[in-house]
């Protein structure tokens, strides 16, 4: 009985990491506007390591079309720079000599399709995610079903991980959903 407890428990963690990745993985698909979530990702050289933008500079968004990086140290303006053109988000940074701006350019129609099939093909490899976890969790319940575990109960878990899967999976939906009125909106 035990087993069958730890086998959902660990289930339901590792889906709910799975969604949580996810929601990461949407929010840093840029949708027109302005957001510190687009420098996710990028590391720049920083006294030998590397490390997120974030934790060199202060990121801000003073508006809608916007997002200012202030470096706490000037000298690592260029880094900062080179990074994110490096980086490949489509921004062009522009600096005054203390501060990084990154001003977001209006989405055409064709890049929001583009980007709404992006979020559903995160969505997707997300439910892939969470079948694979569920086969997982079936075959553990199997092989406790063979060192002794009733029938019944191996029926009655294997329904609530397929209860837990589809939860998480209409989350997931909620998830894409949502992403994609936020790309949609003009």
């Amino acid at each position: 009985m035990s087993e069958v407890k730890e086998i959902l428990s660990s289930s339901d963690s590792k889906m709910q990491k799975n969604v949580e990745h996810l929601q990461t993985e949407l929010s840093s698909i840029r949708a027109g506007k302005a957001s510190v979530n687009i420098l996710n990702g990028i590391n720049i050289e920083s006294y030998g390591s590397q490390m997120p933008i974030n934790q060199v500079a202060s990121v801000t968004v003073p508006d809608a079309k916007t997002v200012l990086i202030q470096p706490w140290d000037k000298t690592m303006i260029s880094p900062i720079e080179k990074a994110i053109v490096d980086s490949n988000i489509g921004l062009a940074p522009s600096n005054n000599g203390e501060q990084i701006r990154l001003n977001m350019p209006p989405v055409t129609e064709d890049r929001r399709k583009t980007l709404v099939k992006q979020a559903k093909e995160e969505g997707e490899k997300s439910k892939v995610g969470l079948r694979n976890i569920r086969r997982e969790a079936m075959d553990m319940i199997k092989k406790a079903q063979k060192d002794g575990l009733g029938e019944d109960m191996a029926k009655d878990a294997e329904a609530s991980i397929q209860k837990l899967v589809d939860t998480y999976i209409k989350q997931i939906d909620a998830e894409c959903v949502v992403k994609e009125k936020e790309i949609m909106t003009v």
